[in-house]
């Protein structure tokens, strides 16, 4: 399995983490049937590269989530893809995010595009969707923050404990999506080289950050390898 960004902790950060809290990474081989995968955003909008979303990273981490999903469903565990959607009322509860943080190009190519029904919303074809995976839709960058989606309780319904955090862009809706389910108390991972944005530098400071402070980061092999214990 290949590493898009080329992801390592440095030695300062690892040396960080240990103090804190004894290890490197401390959530260890939680049951299957309780941890879920939770795809982030890996859309059309994101991933055709005529998109200007587009995040070509992203295009390159599709094998390797394929090959996560499929094991964790052969272990018993969950899988759950996450389109992010515009709506009218993501719209009226969040303007300063539409009309502030994007110019009025960007809000109306993004608002057409991002429409449930809209093919650039969908999930990219070249993922593995199968019967039985979730299919969430969320109007924010995390899809625990209240508002979002119902994702928390579709998860506790399951008795889901543990995530493991995919897709794009890492230092966005996939970093604000496992820092939310921290605070709800899920035992949260990011997945190293299933997580993708523009440039290797944002990859590396939300992998960092999110070490030090919010929970575990490894890598898919690794994660697989603690399904086979």
């Amino acid at each position: 399995m290949s590493d898009v960004h080329n992801f390592v902790m440095p030695d300062w950060a690892a040396a960080r983490i240990v103090a804190r809290q004894g290890g490197l990474r401390v959530h260890g081989a939680h049951p299957a049937a309780r941890t879920a995968l939770v795809v982030v955003d890996m859309q059309t909008y994101f991933m055709d590269p005529a998109s200007p979303a587009s995040v070509p990273k992203a295009r390159e981490i599709v094998g390797t989530i394929n090959r996560l999903a499929a094991a964790l469903r052969a272990a018993g565990g969950q899988v759950v893809w996450i389109r992010t959607l515009y709506t009218e009322e993501a719209e009226l509860s969040i303007p300063h995010f539409h009309h502030v943080l994007m110019t009025p190009e960007k809000y109306a190519y993004r608002c057409a595009a991002l429409v449930r029904e809209a093919e650039a919303s969908r999930i990219w074809p070249e993922l593995a969707v199968e019967p039985g995976d979730l299919v969430v839709e969320k109007t924010r960058y995390s899809a625990f923050i209240q508002g979002a989606s119902g994702l928390d309780q579709i998860l506790r319904a399951r008795g889901i404990e543990a995530i493991w955090v995919a897709g794009t862009m890492t230092n966005a809706c996939c970093d604000s999506t496992a820092r939310d389910a921290m605070m709800l108390n899920y035992r949260t991972t990011m997945v190293s080289d299933a997580n993708a944005t523009l440039r290797d530098d944002e990859h590396a400071a939300a992998l960092i950050n999110f070490a030090l402070f919010f929970g575990d980061v490894a890598t898919s092999g690794e994660l697989i390898s603690g399904l086979a214990q």
